[in-house]
């Protein structure tokens, strides 16, 4: 997990490098020049960074021991407040392998554009969501299929 940490603040410190700490991308612009994949590169390393040190506090929690509520109805509310806790850092593990598959699309010039029309996605929605894959269109469409066959 350190390694892994130190790896992500390194490269983010050489991403940050290359931007801009005022540059926001703008339409006016070719769509994901370098600037932009630039932009987009310190965006994802520093949600992933976030998430780490974030899952180390958790880890760290979970290491000073064991909850020691006297209280019945407090320790279970203490229980209750670590599976939340838990939950929420398991599906920002899963979330760290969206970020890593973004950063590899940056590296192979596919980041921005829809994986199903190869339409771009657009600025705005990867401001929104860095790690988005479809178009909203595309991704409407792929989730109007899903609930139709989850309902069959």
């Amino acid at each position: 997990m350190a390694t892994s940490a130190s790896s992500v603040s390194e490269k983010l410190a050489k991403a940050k490098a290359a931007v801009d700490d005022n540059y926001v991308p703008s339409d006016d612009e070719e769509y994901m020049n370098e600037r932009q994949l630039d932009f987009f590169r310190v965006l994802l390393l520093d949600w992933k960074k976030s998430i780490h040190d974030a899952a180390g506090q958790t880890l760290q929690s979970l290491q000073d021991g064991p909850i020691r509520e006297p209280d019945l109805n407090d320790r279970a509310s203490s229980e209750t407040d670590w599976g939340i806790e838990l939950r929420t850092r398991d599906r920002q593990r899963k979330l760290i392998s969206k970020i890593d598959a973004a950063l590899r699309r940056i590296d192979e010039g596919e980041y921005g554009y829809c994986e199903k029309t190869g339409d771009p996605i657009g600025l705005r929605r990867l401001i929104a969501r860095p790690v988005a894959t479809m178009t909203v269109e595309a991704q409407t469409a792929h989730e109007r299929r899903e609930k139709i066959s989850r309902d069959t």
